[in-house]
């Protein structure tokens, strides 16, 4: 189930409301640098992360290039969310989003060497520490939430999302996978945006089934997967680089990648992720089909929803 459509309808309506949080916006204190082989091309590629002004929230450079970190870029790839924009593409981008909503970065520029954007290390964050953001005038800026007005739900035979409204971020996520018995189903929650991210969030791997690994492969994907970046499962013989980090590490994941997804709805370095309880199951990240239309009604909201 793809979260593009469902997020652009929060926004073409008065479903969200903005709200201060009672912060001012932050960004880092200092240049985080990183290198690595990317997940999908396999290229090494270099990512420097700089501080940047308040009001312009997270984006990315690109030989010049700028990609703001926004829902409104959001296109169709498998396996992975990918921003473009004037013909630019800048793929696997929930990963480091994640790290960067999660810890408080609203406002910082992400430079990189590749169209692929490499894992963060949750610790390099840490380590280089984080400040209030000035604007370019010098001014700190109030930093803003999303919140429902009331709940919201999108289904697809036994998939589906829904949000309810709240004074706090909450989520729980659920995974299904029957034909592949040693990750079965699984159910994680989390406040997601607290200091338990780093602990029991961040340090969860990708994760594919074997059985379709050739598959990707054909396909030009996942070049830079290995069994040291992510764990494998076979459907007969089971984990294939044990030990797991957790017994639900999968489960994991996916909170990770829909707390990077949905921090794509920031804008002007606000808060991304909305102040809700947000409830999903077997739902996939923002590559996958999906389209919503959603009309509002006053106060009532009709859906439509197609999904492949």
């Amino acid at each position: 189930m793809r979260l593009s459509a469902a997020i652009n309808s929060f926004k073409s309506s008065n479903l969200i409301s903005w709200k201060t949080t009672g912060k001012l916006q932050q960004t880092l204190a200092g240049c985080i640098e990183l290198s690595g082989k990317t997940l999908h091309s396999g290229k090494v590629s270099k990512v420097k992360i700089w501080p940047g002004f308040a009001g312009e929230g997270r984006y990315f450079e690109f030989h010049s290039n700028l990609i703001p970190a926004s829902i409104d870029f959001v296109r169709e790839s498998l396996l992975c969310t990918t921003l473009c924009k004037d013909g630019y593409k800048i793929r696997t981008v929930e990963h480091l989003l994640s790290a960067l909503e999660a810890k408080g970065i609203d406002n910082c520029r992400i430079q990189i060497q590749s169209l692929d954007s490499e894992d963060t290390e949750v610790e390099a964050i840490e380590q280089v520490g984080r400040k209030e953001a000035l604007d370019r005038c010098g001014n700190n800026v109030e930093k803003l939430a999303p919140h429902l007005s009331e709940p919201f739900y999108v289904s697809r035979n036994d998939s589906f999302m829904a949000a309810f409204p709240a004074s706090k971020v909450h989520i729980s996520c659920g995974i299904d996978f029957p034909k592949v018995p040693a990750i079965g189903c699984q159910w994680f929650s989390s406040a997601a945006l607290d200091d338990s991210y780093e602990k029991h969030i961040a340090c969860s791997r990708t994760f594919c089934i074997y059985e379709e690994v050739e598959h990707m492969c054909s396909m030009g994907l996942i070049k830079g997967g290995s069994l040291d970046n992510a764990i494998v499962c076979s459907a007969t013989k089971g984990w294939l680089n044990p030990p797991l980090r957790f017994p639900d590490e999968p489960c994991r994941h996916k909170v990770l990648d829909l707390i990077g997804d949905l921090s794509l709805f920031a804008r002007s370095g606000s808060q991304g992720f909305p102040m809700a309880r947000v409830i999903s199951f077997k739902v996939s990240a923002l590559s996958l089909s999906l389209g919503v239309s959603v009309r509002l009604n006053r106060v009532k909201l009709n859906k439509k929803i197609l999904v492949n």
